[in-house]
């Protein structure tokens, strides 16, 4: 064999074991395959079915990051008018429900959906028209005589027709003024089947009327020529209520850390972080879960 074969297969030799001795550390320092992380902390959370109005005044942006500070159980909001968000309670899409209907919430703890209607705060409605008042009746307190108003002149009106909460106390307030929608309505009231928000919306731009819980005017950016028309009458209280969804019902529920947003929500720590919400100085909802029958 000649000097240089000699060398060449040295050479060969010496780099087969450079590559094998690297390949071996590779396998010795290389991690373990990534596996499935097991649950943490971070990883619980309720899903709470509510209303637009909780969502669009921003109140749980205020209050959720202090429950989960608080449990570290995270809360996933499907922010829906109030008969949609109980129909998701019914179907157990949602641990707990947050509304604002209270003969709806009894009815639904009655058929064996919910487990017990707990009062958590109040506000009110108000209605919301045009600068221009074309049924004359800005500055009023009478929400029935304006209401009549509306009717008698026409004068265009915005309804959720959305079986939200809100559009529940509208219905509710149409038949305190005695007003026969089905015989009366017409052109000038006009169903959107949408949330507060773009109700709000639809109102500035057709120069309309409508029903609004005053946390969600409040937090309103987009009011344009809107402002408050009638105010102050003891038929616009809006009473909120929490309910557990029932296990024996829906098995699969989250009722432990359900039930722990509802205390949290009914007790010291969440009534003051509700009681402490403002926007530009104001009070947009008002705890009331101590009060008897609320």
């Amino acid at each position: 064999m000649t000097m240089t074969m000699t060398r060449r297969l040295a050479l060969s030799a010496g780099f087969c074991a450079a590559l094998t001795g690297f390949a071996l550390a590779q396998t010795t320092t290389a991690p373990p395959p990534a596996t499935s992380a097991p649950a943490v902390a971070g990883d619980r959370f309720i899903t709470v079915s509510s209303t637009t109005s909780t969502q669009d005044s921003g109140l749980f942006g205020h209050i959720l990051p202090l429950f989960k500070a608080r449990t570290g159980i995270d809360v996933r909001v499907v922010s829906q008018g109030t008969g949609q968000a109980l129909d998701t309670g019914r179907r157990g899409d949602a641990d707990v429900v947050f509304v604002h209907a209270r003969a709806q919430e009894v009815k639904f703890v009655e058929d064996g959906f919910g487990l017990e209607r707990k009062p958590v705060m109040y506000n009110d409605f108000v209605l919301i028209g045009p600068k221009s008042d074309p049924a004359g009746v800005a500055g009023t307190k009478d929400i029935a005589a304006a209401l009549v108003k509306i009717q008698e002149k026409g004068a265009p009106f915005v309804s959720r027709g959305d079986k939200s909460g809100t559009h529940a106390a509208e219905l509710d307030l149409w038949k305190v003024a005695n007003v026969d929608l089905a015989a009366k309505k017409g052109a000038w009231y006009r169903e959107i089947g949408q949330g507060m928000g773009a109700a709000l919306n639809s109102a500035g731009a057709m120069g309309a009327y409508v029903l609004a819980d005053r946390g969600t005017w409040i937090s309103f950016k987009n009011r344009g020529d809107l402002t408050i028309a009638v105010e102050g009458d003891r038929r616009l209280f809006n009473q909120y209520g929490v309910i557990a969804v029932n296990p024996a019902r829906h098995p699969h529920v989250k009722i432990n850390d359900g039930q722990a947003f509802v205390n949290w929500l009914t007790g010291p720590e969440g009534q003051k972080a509700i009681a402490d919400y403002r926007i530009d100085g104001q009070q947009l909802f008002f705890a009331n879960a101590a009060q008897a029958g609320a």
